[in-house]
């Protein structure tokens, strides 16, 4: 084998790794936006859904909150709010760990962002 050889057998590698990869990275976009997080708290009392980029979709707050002062209930739907984005945080983990791998370099630029963004409840 010649040195054109070895050089068109390098960049065919190097072009199906690079595909490869973008594949992988349409289907975690693809995944994550289809991703959200819920959580509860008070016992089901209040209950909150985001969306993939962690914005509030949907709270539900039934009768019990009532006994709630106003401070109480603000600090507790955030913290409701704060542990449904941090379930999200986990299955984008999850995700990329399904796609292009949590110890890529993409893998872990986008579980990085998550975390930061939304670190979990106890990580505060």
């Amino acid at each position: 084998m010649n040195d054109v050889d070895a050089a068109e057998e390098w960049l065919d590698s190097w072009v199906s790794q690079v595909d490869t990869r973008a594949r992988q990275a349409v289907e975690l976009s693809r995944r994550v936006a289809a991703l959200t997080g819920s959580a509860d708290g008070r016992d089901g009392a209040i209950r909150v859904r985001v969306g993939s980029a962690g914005q509030v979709e949907t709270l539900e707050l039934d009768d019990r909150v009532h006994e709630l002062s106003g401070p109480e209930l603000a600090r507790e739907i955030l913290a409701v709010i704060r542990g449904a984005q941090s379930v999200l945080s986990a299955e984008v983990a999850d995700q990329v760990q399904a796609t292009v791998g949590a110890d890529s370099e993409a893998g872990r630029a986008v579980i990085d962002s998550f975390e930061t963004r939304f670190p979990a409840p106890d990580a505060r």
